[in-house]
């Protein structure tokens, strides 16, 4: 008895005879031989604008809690983390790095204002 490998895959066909004709491959399709109404999709103007505004909306959000946070006093000089490491609370006492980070905030800010802008004149 041989032991002969199981066949996965069909045979593959001989090649063709001499003087036969090979069948075509089906033609590219492109945007201009489909009908009208059938090219790319495009996004909807209003989920655009929705997006746009969610996104402002939160960068905004975030920029005002980063600039607000190292000058409240619950948030910053009462927080656990800095309660735990005293050397952490040292250099988050100095008023560079508060102002750093509202810096950050400001920048965040920014961002979110130049987008309307831009989205505004475009």
């Amino acid at each position: 008895m041989s032991q002969q490998p199981e066949l996965s895959s069909p045979p593959i066909p001989p090649p063709p005879q001499s003087g036969a004709v090979l069948p075509q491959a089906p033609a590219a399709i492109t945007n201009s031989s489909l009908p009208h109404g059938h090219g790319p999709q495009r996004i909807p103007r209003w989920l655009e604008r929705a997006e746009l505004f969610l996104r402002v909306l939160l960068r905004m959000y975030i920029g005002l809690a980063v600039c607000y946070a190292p000058w409240s006093r619950i948030f910053w000089d009462q927080n656990p983390l800095f309660v735990r490491y005293p050397t952490l609370s040292v250099w988050a006492s100095h008023g560079a790095i508060r102002g750093i980070i509202s810096g950050l905030g400001l920048l965040n800010l920014w961002i979110a204002f130049r987008e309307v802008v831009r989205h505004r004149d475009g």
